[in-house]
């Protein structure tokens, strides 16, 4: 980073970084795996320290073995081997159907997974300032200006591109002229970390007759959490903080008996179940990710795995664009392909809050039936695959004809293992630490490793076996794990080069430089 003309005090940067959250941390990180230079502005001074969530699903905690960092968040970490859907315990997900090295949801809680990706953002040579808020956004065929206002007052930063990490109520979105249509929230909610000097309350999910209650309290009272979802009683526009009042009064109102809650209160908010979705994840320079492109009701964990995927799904790209040799065209497919993802968790939140509705006469019948489906291996595998993100598979760049992809192609190929290598079986994503992409090599085809060789400045190329099926030949492996292009017995040298091309920018010996 470095000033920009001497009479001005604006600063130059490759890539600002709008939101110190775990998306905006994590995305700084991939950024600086990719080679270019990244500023996080965060305007609070200090990280909330609150835990809106607690769940890492099986498809991030594989990114994060990606990057090398699944060790640290495992340390100490309580794993969970399947999770309810709806709220339905008696038959929940199955997590060992799932095809992975991971067949858990690691449970960390947000404030651990803020401080440890900060840590990794900073190691990576980010930079995160705090008590710096965007005020101001202007951007040109050339660049992108951002006003902020810091703890010294205000100052310009100039960057080639900005992404608004800083949540559903986004001034980047707002900044930037992003619509944000969706639906109004119909449910009230509120959540507290609060005391009670009661003993025994149960630890407990409970669907009532006035709504949903959660309580997890230690046997002797003391600190713990409680939250209470009532249905048709919309949030005000005009409400204020939550009160040890309020949290005590809907307790009560669901519960049907009270319970005391009481001081110290470490954190009281409220949430609805409005579901919203940026019309665009990219305006020109200006790009979103997490909670600034999509909010739901927070149900499953979703919303920040969802977040956190964007981040690795964008980073090596927008990176690539960055360095010269990524494409406009490349850095549309971070839209096109994360949306229609959130797009789907919008929808899947949806269906399960309408699932939990405290309506005995057709909900509950209904929730009968879907708890006698999850004791079907094929529909448990179907869900659990939704709500965990292994089932994503991305559509772009397949071929001309959808139907004549190779199944592998666009799929996550991070959890494989290859073996065939002299020191032993190797994860491929052991090979993807240093984000650079792969081409997998599983059937000594000495045409295709001849016709990656000018992209051995972007590409590593491994000669290995593994056994994948569908059965291929080579799979060419993007930075964050998908596959690229895939190629069976049939397919040619001339059709990698046009792979490698499309993903990875032109040979080397042709590279003409594509301004960022």
């Amino acid at each position: 980073m470095h000033n920009g003309n001497a009479d001005d005090a604006t600063l130059m940067t490759d890539v600002v970084v709008v939101g110190g959250g775990p998306v905006g941390l994590m995305l700084a990180g991939e950024l600086r795996a990719g080679g270019v230079e990244a500023l996080v502005l965060e305007k609070l001074v200090e990280p909330a320290g609150h835990d809106r969530a607690g769940a890492l699903h099986t498809r991030t905690v594989e990114m994060l073995d990606l990057r090398g960092l699944l060790d640290r968040f495992l340390e100490g970490t309580q794993v969970a081997k399947g999770l309810p859907f709806a709220g339905i315990f008696s038959q929940g997900l199955n997590f060992s159907l799932l095809d992975t090295r991971h067949p858990y949801t690691a449970l960390v809680p947000q404030s651990r997974t803020e401080v440890l990706l900060a840590e990794h953002a900073h190691q990576a040579g980010a930079e995160i300032r705090r008590g710096h808020e965007v005020t101001g956004l202007r951007q040109d065929a050339e660049g992108v200006e951002v006003t902020v206002e810091g703890p010294r007052g205000p100052y310009r930063v100039r960057a080639r591109y900005v992404v608004g990490c800083d949540g559903g109520r986004s001034a980047v979105r707002r900044l930037a002229g992003i619509g944000f249509p969706g639906t109004e929230a119909t449910v009230r909610a509120l959540i507290g970390y609060v005391a009670t000097p009661e003993r025994d309350v149960p630890r407990r999910w409970e669907r009532t007759p006035d709504g949903i209650l959660v309580l997890a309290f230690p046997p002797e009272g003391g600190t713990g959490r409680a939250v209470v979802i009532e249905y048709g009683h919309a949030p005000a526009a005009d409400e204020g903080p939550v009160t040890l009042e309020d949290l005590n009064a809907a307790v009560a109102r669901v519960r049907g008996t009270p319970l005391k809650l009481t001081e110290p209160v470490t954190w009281l908010s409220r949430f609805g179940d409005a579901s919203r979705q940026a019309e665009h994840y990219r305006s020109g320079r200006v790009l979103l990710a997490g909670d600034a492109a999509h909010v739901h009701f927070p149900i499953g964990g979703q919303g920040l795995n969802t977040g956190l995927q964007d981040a690795v799904n964008l980073g090596w790209k927008l990176a690539a664009r960055v360095r010269g040799w990524g494409s406009e065209e490349l850095l549309d497919t971070y839209h096109g392909e994360r949306h229609p993802v959130a797009e789907r968790v919008l929808l899947n939140t949806r269906a399960q809050l309408a699932l939990m509705r405290p309506d005995e006469q057709h909900t509950t019948p209904l929730r009968g039936f879907i708890e006698e489906l999850l004791g079907i291996d094929e529909v448990n595998q179907y869900f659990g695959r939704m709500i965990t993100g292994t089932d994503v598979r991305y559509a772009t760049f397949t071929s001309a004809s959808p139907g004549q992809a190779h199944p592998w192609t666009g799929c996550f190929a991070g959890w494989l293992v290859l073996s065939g290598r002299p020191e032993g079986p190797v994860p491929v994503a052991e090979l993807l630490r240093p984000a650079r992409p792969l081409l997998l090599d599983l059937a000594g085809r000495a045409d295709l490793r001849e016709a990656a060789r000018p992209w051995a400045d972007r590409v590593s190329v491994v000669a290995a076996e593994a056994a994948v099926e569908p059965s291929a030949q080579a799979l060419l492996v993007r930075p964050d794990g998908y596959v690229a292009w895939a190629g069976s017995s049939a397919d040619t040298a001339d059709e990698l080069r046009a792979g490698l091309a499309r993903w990875f920018g032109p040979p080397a010996a042709e590279d003409r430089h594509l301004a960022p």
